[in-house]
């Protein structure tokens, strides 16, 4: 296989941005703050940049490709599709944005070489992921994804924190070598799978439909570690140990967004929405992730520190996208494909302002929230706004989601759905409105009552700037789209032209 063209160079360029970043950062003396302060805003921009004309190549009809012939029958090949930038756009973006809040974040911190270093290698394998043309190259960056993100994970070097990242490479690594497996059955059963092929895996059904579903599977059950889906989320919790930069990248774009994304590839572009139904996998998937949204709300009720109560939330909300896959018709793909956007635009807001409140008040339990509306007006705003859309209420982007999924399920005619996404927005209102309710209408230290955990003054705004501007910025792009979904280039504008190329091809 040797699939180029006149833009060959693009994915392949989006993807050397931040690898280069990373091994110059590195390069760097642990003393070169402002150097690499500038390594990594560039970097960010310039990825950014290349996305973004990835994305306007894409809607222009053209798909850029890159490969080369490995060794023979097995291939290295980038491709930008709509699929693929859909999930790279998500991927810089939130980058940028986390970038500049870790410079922050992190300012006099320890080993701030090791953490952009490995920050850069973590970005680089997810975007490998998302513009990875055929299941090889999908599993090189999603094994590089896995140890690029545990020195991130144990990073504080404590205790907790590096047992929590032994629990994470155990989960992690096991669910690499099930998905390895499940690449090389799929391999020895048909040659290397690009995502593009016209050649289905139809034409297997007759001889070997067992095998089809066994390598399913493997394939999903590898991916669901990633994408926490119960019971294989145990890593998720314990890795709230990480700093809040981490959090907010393994929930809302890096790691959980990766598996998710790669179900979607296996349903969508490697075994097709029709194959997955014939083979009956589509049913049991749906209802494992209508149990893991149930679940993790529940869960998320019970928990009296904030961080964890959002770790939770994340594996409630990353199933919508599971569950969204697995409703036969465009109106399920469409809710599943912009809650991808979505969950990560609102997710990382809500970590951003977790670590905020940690930073600036001391503030890890909710009980301590009271009254923290009045001393971070701007920051409390943007935690309310992306938990409003958690939970759903117009006109905010949680509730085109919800809409959709629920216009999807009546479509697919599984009723029990809409009664899932109804209960789960009851269960997301329980963990989040007491929250907004102790932020902007209880007693605390800003009222007079009692006094921080312990405050900080990180500078003249409610919290340094670097914190501060990119929780509003985030809140601000999810709160737009809701109320923009119809215009071009929106989330839901993308996921419906993914899912109109899926159906009406």
């Amino acid at each position: 296989m040797n699939e180029m063209n006149d833009m060959a160079w693009l994915p392949l360029a989006a993807l050397l941005v931040s690898l280069f970043a990373a091994i110059t950062i590195f390069s760097l003396p642990e003393t070169a703050r402002s150097a690499r302060t500038v390594i990594n805003l560039a970097a960010a921009a310039c990825k950014v940049a290349l996305v973004v004309l990835m994305v306007w190549r894409v809607s222009l009809g053209f798909e850029d490709t890159f490969s080369f012939q490995i060794i023979g029958g097995i291939d290295f090949v980038l491709r930008a599709d709509a699929l693929g930038v859909m999930f790279a756009g998500l991927s810089s973006i939130l980058w940028l944005c986390t970038t500049v809040y870790a410079i922050g974040y992190l300012e006099g911190a320890a080993n701030r070489k090791r953490f952009f270093g490995f920050f850069s290698l973590c970005v680089t394998s997810t975007l490998g992921i998302a513009l990875a043309g055929n299941l090889f190259t999908f599993l090189i960056f999603y094994e590089m994804l896995t140890l690029s993100t545990y020195p991130l994970v144990a990073h504080a070097g404590t205790p907790k924190a590096l047992a929590a990242g032994r629990v994470y490479l155990r989960y992690t690594l096991s669910a690499g070598v099930v998905v390895l497996l499940g690449v090389v059955l799929l391999y020895s059963l048909t040659g290397d799978q690009s995502f593009a092929s016209e050649q289905g895996l139809d034409r297997y059904l007759g001889d070997h439909r067992g095998l089809l579903m066994l390598i399913f599977a493997l394939l999903v059950g590898g991916l669901a570690v990633k994408a926490a889906i119960v019971p294989l989320h145990g890593w998720l919790p314990r890795a709230m140990v990480a700093p809040a930069p981490v959090s907010a990248l393994l929930h809302a774009v890096a790691v959980v967004k990766a598996g998710a994304f790669g179900i979607l590839r296996i349903i969508y572009d490697l075994y097709g929405i029709e194959l997955s139904v014939e083979l009956g996998v589509t049913t049991w998937l749906a209802a494992l992730a209508a149990f893991t949204i149930l679940y993790g709300s529940l869960r998320a009720i019970t928990q009296a520190e904030l961080k964890p109560r959002l770790a939770f939330s994340t594996i409630s909300q990353v199933s919508y996208i599971v569950l969204g896959a697995c409703l036969v018709g465009p109106f399920g793909t469409i809710g599943a494909l912009a809650h991808l956007l979505h969950q990560g635009l609102m997710k990382v807001t809500l970590f951003f302002c977790a670590g905020s409140y940690a930073e600036e008040l001391g503030i890890h339990r909710i009980d301590e929230m009271n009254g923290a509306g009045r001393r971070m007006p701007l920051t409390s705003i943007a935690f309310t706004l992306s938990a409003l859309g958690m939970v759903g209420l117009p006109p905010t982007a949680g509730f085109i989601t919800k809409w959709y999924l629920g216009i999807g399920a009546i479509e697919a005619q599984m009723l029990w759905v809409v009664a899932v996404l109804v209960l789960s927005s009851v269960l997301n209102a329980l963990y989040f409105l007491p929250i907004i309710y102790r932020l902007w209408f209880c007693q605390g230290p800003a009222h007079g009552v009692g006094e921080w955990p312990s405050e900080q003054r990180l500078g003249r705004l409610e919290t340094h700037g670097w914190l501060l501007w990119p929780a509003v910025f985030t809140a601000t792009v999810s709160l737009l789209a809701g109320l923009l979904a119809g215009l071009p280039f929106s989330p839901l504008d993308w996921a419906t032209r993914v899912a109109v190329g899926e159906y009406l091809p």
